[in-house]
């Protein structure tokens, strides 16, 4: 039987046909079943996202909706948020409340996501006991190390206020928290204004006196921010982070010693002893940012003002949230 090209070609070309039509099938269900990453940036002080980094649980949670995580960690919150802003990560783990009015000030549209609630006893201006400096009014023209922007930024203008004093009554020393415990340790600074788990651990290892902590003068909360522009896109996921940044805080107040055996080794082997003395003064209670709950960031933004050390006033409500 002859068979004339024409139909010997209808066959082929069916199969070539079907063959496109399996390609392009799985073409589209590659690319809607591919992994997306989410980049988060921390710092060795943040506490709950440390803890998930080191469990694994937040990959678990976010592994069902096909999401890898990458972790980036900073020395400080200000260059933490200057990298969200520019797009080099996507969320950021807990920075203190004076943080982000810096990053309004710069003119970053940034999303808050979740804060910790007020923890002031964890942060405190502490000098040695060997010191002539008995009061805060004693500061006037000393030297004193800070981390610029920090919590403890505003808890040291408030305390300065407190005292009769103006920011610029001190010499700052602008330093990391590394920085400034060794400026501290050698005699290079007259006091020194710092937070958890550093706080505790001066005051373990040297003899030091505490002039005064956060308790009346800033309320020191911490939030969690990212992009506006990833809340929108990614909602779920920002409920994955959310959910087990609560469920981590209940875990760390509930299980105390196990968390301070667990945080000890991720904090340059503190012991367990003086983690968990630190974790004490934090509240680890993660809840949902209220804009009608932003009045300090309002003082706080006001007082940065008045010292002359942000460019322009900042309207602390002007910012995106995002609840769960």
């Amino acid at each position: 039987m002859l068979i004339s090209r024409q139909t010997a070609a209808k066959p082929l070309r069916r199969a070539i046909l079907c063959s496109l039509i399996v390609a392009m099938a799985s073409g589209y269900s590659l690319s809607a079943t591919a992994r997306g990453t989410l980049r988060i940036g921390y710092q060795k002080s943040s506490t709950l996202i440390t803890l998930l980094k080191h469990q694994g649980t937040l990959e678990q949670a976010l592994g069902q909706d096909d999401v890898d995580i990458t972790w980036h960690e900073f020395p400080s919150g200000l260059p933490l948020l200057e990298a969200l802003n520019v797009g080099n990560v996507d969320i950021s783990a807990d920075v203190a409340d004076t943080v982000p009015i810096f990053a309004q000030a710069a003119k970053a549209r940034l999303t808050y996501f979740a804060e910790e609630s007020p923890s002031p006893s964890a942060q405190a201006i502490v000098v040695r006991s060997d010191s002539a400096i008995r009061q805060l009014s004693d500061l006037r023209g000393k030297k004193v190390a800070v981390t610029k922007a920090a919590g403890t930024h505003y808890l040291l203008i408030a305390a300065l206020n407190k005292a009769g004093l103006s920011f610029g009554d001190i010499q700052p020393a602008y330093l990391s928290p590394a920085d400034g415990r060794a400026a501290f340790e050698n005699n290079k600074v007259d006091a020194w204004v710092t937070w958890e788990p550093f706080l505790t651990r001066v005051q373990r290892q040297l003899p030091t006196r505490t002039l005064t902590d956060g308790v009346g003068l800033a309320s020191y909360k911490r939030y969690y921010l990212t992009s506006t522009g990833y809340a929108q896109a990614h909602p779920g996921v920002l409920k994955r982070v959310y959910q087990q940044l609560r469920q981590a805080g209940g875990w760390i107040k509930s299980h105390p010693r196990d968390a301070a055996q667990v945080l000890g080794p991720l904090w340059g082997n503190l012991d367990a002893d003086t983690v968990e003395a630190a974790n004490a003064r934090r509240s680890y209670q993660v809840e949902p940012v209220k804009a009608d709950q932003l009045g300090e960031q309002q003082k706080i933004a006001d007082a940065f003002f008045k010292a002359g050390l942000l460019p322009a006033p900042v309207d602390a409500k002007d910012v995106d949230i995002w609840t769960p």
